[in-house]
Order: C-alpha cells, then structure tokens, then sequence
C-alpha cells in the first residue's frame, strides 16, 4: 500500500503509525503479562483502533471484520487510546492555541439614524361596517 492510500484508510502517515506503534510497543514491553495472550499483533491493534476512528463503525461491525469479539475490540480502543494519550506525543492543539490562530475581526458601521421609522396607516375602510354600529363582526349564529 503506498504512502497515499494509507493515509487515506488509517487517517495518519505512516512515519506517524511507526511511532505510534512504537509507543505500544513500549507500554506493551512495561506490562506484566498474564492470562492469554493477544489475539492481533501490536500493529494490528493500532490499525484496527485507527480504522474504527476513521469510520466510526459499531465494535459488533469491526469486531466481525477482523475475527475478534466486540467487547475484545472494545478493550483494545481504549487501551491503544489510554496509551497515545499518556505519550503526550499524539495531541491535538489545545483549545486555546486554536482560537488565537484564528482571530479575524471585521467591523460593519451602520447609519440607521436617517431611517424613519415605517408604522401602518389607520386605515378605517379596514374596519367592517358591522363593528362600527357596534356589533361583533366575528359573532357566529
């Protein structure tokens, strides 16, 4: 897969994913081991928890695709996502850095003092005859 297609299936470079995958590989090497081991291998997880990013497909869709339950798949996010998390390598620009990147003032200047002000005329051949003796116009028998 060249460099192109790749970023567009995982949403990231792949000198990004080495990194990343590095990083897990790192955590992976601190952990004590025990139980069964991992069904899919450090890269796979990566790919698979950047691919459900990328699609936003539900665990039972995602889970099915790469033969491992949902609750599995589940776990596996969020340990791939509490990892990238902890590197501190991986985060998006905080909120602020944003906004400031972002500044653009623009000012109107309005003369609204000429304008008269546009009220309705009385208009009495608005009013029905009827309501003028004194009578309900609206009055239903």
């Amino acid at each position: 897969m060249n460099h192109k297609q790749f970023r567009r299936r995982t949403g990231v470079y792949p000198e990004t994913f080495a990194e990343m995958e590095a990083v897990l590989t790192l955590r992976e090497e601190r952990e004590e081991k025990s139980g069964r081991p991992a069904a899919l291998s450090v890269a796979e997880q990566l790919l698979m928890t950047l691919e459900f990013w990328r699609e936003s497909r539900t665990f039972a869709h995602r889970g099915d695709d790469w033969g491992v339950h949902e609750l599995s798949l589940h776990r596996t996010v969020e340990r791939v996502e509490a990892a990238l998390i902890a590197s501190a390598q991986f985060q998006m620009p905080k909120k602020r850095v944003l906004q400031e990147a972002q500044l653009v003032y623009s000012i109107v200047a309005m003369d609204a003092s000429e304008i008269s002000c546009e009220r309705p005329k009385n208009n009495s051949a608005a009013v029905p005859a009827a309501r003028k003796n004194g009578i309900p116009w609206n009055f239903n028998c």
